[in-house]
């Protein structure tokens, strides 16, 4: 049986359990009094009223981590994907907190299911992965706005996991070949129009080379044309001068006339001898007719006076 004095000790030590309070750094309490919020106590000791003070909800104020569970979400495009999170917040207001809401970190779990189902079914695949911090933030604030009556505030949100169903997968992983197989079929034909435009350059190239060189041929060959035919031009005028100062010397018209009796006689043989029919013609039959023929009466008279017969033959 409890004894007088083990009672009294008893009653003494739940008169102090209910009368002295100590908060810890890292927490918040509200107090209520006659079942009303009296205030919130942060950190350190406090007294209460038995039986009229009671410590109704303690608060954790460090930033806490719910982790969302995975869900089924179907993107923009229809392709059925699970997705999962990590959701971060902090209790700003124990008040709120503690009559705002019955159980803000459950609220805070659904809140989050609900929202990102919401944000991704917007999306496409493809943008998930390549646009997932936009996706966090867009999440981040539709549960801040929604939470704000709560006392709390949402931190960050990160999608943790996304995995597309096994046949999703599969086709993706189609799609992916057939995509990696157009990348080098363009590849393919970019190398090889690439090569027939460097092949029907050096065509080009070769053409040009080709045309210049014959066009400097030409030059060259008529360049070396024109020089000889400068070359013979200085020589006919060079032998022309010579000849025209022979001539213009005394004797020189006789010694001209001379040679070209000589040349046509000689000539005039080779045609004789090569013809199939005799000809001869008129005025032509004594060498005094080639000299009147040629109008070199002159000569024609010396050469006359040099066989006419002499006195006594």
């Amino acid at each position: 049986m409890l004894t007088a004095s083990s009672l009294s000790i008893i009653i003494l030590l739940f008169l102090i359990s209910k009368t002295v309070i100590i908060v810890s750094e890292r927490e918040n309490v509200v107090v209520e009094r006659l079942g009303k919020f009296h205030r919130t106590l942060g950190p350190g000791l406090y007294f209460l009223i038995p039986f009229f003070d009671n410590a109704a909800y303690k608060h954790e104020m460090r930033e806490q981590v719910i982790d969302i569970p995975s869900q089924s979400v179907i993107t923009s495009d229809n392709i059925q994907v699970e997705v999962d999170g990590m959701l971060y917040l902090q209790v700003m207001d124990a008040k709120k907190a503690s009559y705002g809401i019955g159980n803000y970190l459950a609220a805070s779990n659904n809140l989050a299911q609900t929202t990102m189902r919401s944000e991704v079914g917007k999306i496409t695949l493809g943008e998930i992965f390549s646009e997932r911090e936009a996706v966090n933030r867009k999440i981040i604030s539709e549960i801040d706005k929604a939470s704000d009556p709560w006392g709390i505030k949402v931190m960050r949100y990160e999608i943790k996991d996304i995995a597309p169903t096994p046949k999703v997968i599969d086709t993706l992983e189609k799609l992916m070949e057939a995509e990696r197989e157009k990348r080098a079929e363009i590849t393919r034909a970019i190398a090889e129009k690439e090569k027939l435009i460097n092949v029907s350059e050096g065509q080009k190239q070769m053409a040009i080379n080709l045309s210049e060189g014959e066009k400097q041929q030409r030059i060259n060959e008529a360049n070396g044309q024109a020089q000889a035919i400068r070359m013979i031009a200085d020589a006919t005028a060079k032998s022309l001068a010579v000849v025209g100062s022979a001539i213009s010397a005394p004797g020189g018209t006789d010694a001209l006339r001379m040679k070209l009796v000589e040349q046509y006689v000689a000539q005039l043989s080779d045609v004789i001898q090569e013809g199939n029919v005799a000809m001869f013609p008129a005025g032509l039959a004594t060498v005094k007719g080639i000299f009147e023929e040629l109008k070199l009466d002159e000569i024609t008279k010396g050469f006359s006076t040099m066989h006419a017969p002499r006195a006594g033959e």
